[in-house]
């Protein structure tokens, strides 16, 4: 029984424009309840009380915290499908708390780290390749474009005449970015390498588009001959990309080259900007004062 409600639970998900990645991430945790549930020799889904979702969000299998919001989330859509559709009576996931994850200060590159890594590819930019890697380290560390978005990207999504890139963000969201001049001259010249007009913009060694798991071996490469310990992927760059512009341009801005829907997002790259916080110490009236 709960396994046709799933598979309508999921069918509806679809129907409401729910993405790939959430009703992957619906169906892994759907499986888990119903192997859970199996061991508890709970057949039907109106028999589960609310103790028993507790045990599963917190200890089945010993979850990360992550995984048990994951799990959280997904019983709170499941539980409002059923009781949307008079399945069970009321929703008893609602109350289901989320655990508090502590959240972290945003590790990023200094911009002598970003520096480097540029003189690093440009060097290499004499082929193909190396424009192409030249290139994702540019978008990823002026726009800080995600790596879906990134790996994405089409030729005819570019317009290098207006100095425009249409892109597909988080959420099925679209919108168009300003590329700067110095990366619309790199993808000039890598276009011309490329005698394409359409298709994907970032190709593999096979003419493929490329993967995570391409971009994985080039920053890997890069950090071994540079040096670098930090461990460069994707959300650094962003992180990178954020923090240097907000310490030139602030939140507003920083939030919409992000694409953040909310501002709270935005935020946390506040504290990341010690300009400000110097010019304001320099100006606070008790900083004037003489030592006694």
């Amino acid at each position: 029984m709960l396994h046709r409600y799933c598979s309508k639970f999921l069918a509806y998900c679809e129907l409401a424009d729910f993405s790939a990645r959430s009703i992957q991430a619906l169906t892994i945790r759907l499986n888990e309840l119903a192997n859970f549930l199996k061991i508890q020799r709970i057949r039907s889904v109106k028999k589960v009380r609310y103790p028993h979702l507790i045990d599963f969000t917190a200890d089945y299998k010993d979850p990360s915290i992550h995984v048990t919001k994951s799990r959280v989330w997904a019983l709170r859509q499941f539980y409002h499908f059923l009781t949307l559709h008079r399945i069970i009576p009321e929703n008893i996931a609602t109350g289901i708390p989320y655990p508090k994850i502590e959240k972290t200060v945003p590790q990023f590159l200094t911009q002598e780290e970003y520096k480097l890594l540029i003189r690093h590819f440009t060097v290499r930019a004499d082929s193909l390749m190396g424009q192409r890697n030249l290139i994702i380290i540019m978008l990823l560390g002026t726009l800080g474009l995600r790596t879906s978005t990134l790996i994405a990207l089409n030729i005819e999504d570019i317009d290098l005449t207006c100095g425009l890139v249409w892109t597909r963000e988080k959420g099925r969201r679209q919108r168009n970015m300003v590329l700067p001049h110095s990366i619309c001259k790199i993808i000039r010249i890598y276009l011309q390498s490329l005698e394409r007009k359409k298709g994907p913009l970032l190709l593999s060694k096979r003419k493929k588009r490329i993967s995570p798991r391409t971009l994985q071996d080039i920053f890997r490469t890069a950090a071994d001959q540079l040096g670098i310990h930090k461990k460069l992927h994707a959300r650094l760059f962003r992180h990178t990309a954020a923090t240097h512009l907000n310490k030139v341009a602030g939140i507003d801005i920083t939030q919409q080259v992000l694409g953040h829907s909310r501002r709270a997002n935005t935020i946390k790259y506040a504290h990341l900007n010690p300009d400000q916080y110097a010019l304001y110490m320099k100006k606070h009236p008790y900083m004037k004062k003489e030592a006694p």
